[in-house]
């Protein structure tokens, strides 16, 4: 993962590589990861997978509806 400054990614915003995830640093501390929308969709995406499995196997322990399962009231 390429690393640079925030005051680097101001001067270079219209030009930035994102192929990979960028850290920005701020003051010599990570502040902000700067990645692709597609990439950002796929993580997304991926974290809903993973909740639906996680509901999935709960359910088989126990019976959980929909409404639990969503906090749907």
């Amino acid at each position: 993962m390429q690393t640079e400054t925030v005051t680097f990614v101001k001067e270079n915003a219209n030009k930035l590589n994102v192929d990979e995830p960028l850290l920005v640093t701020q003051n010599g501390k990570a502040k902000y990861v700067v990645q692709s929308f597609e990439d950002y969709q796929y993580q997304q995406d991926s974290i809903a997978l993973l909740k639906l499995v996680n509901l999935a196997e709960k359910s088989i322990t126990k019976e959980l509806s929909i409404n639990d399962a969503f906090d749907i009231d």
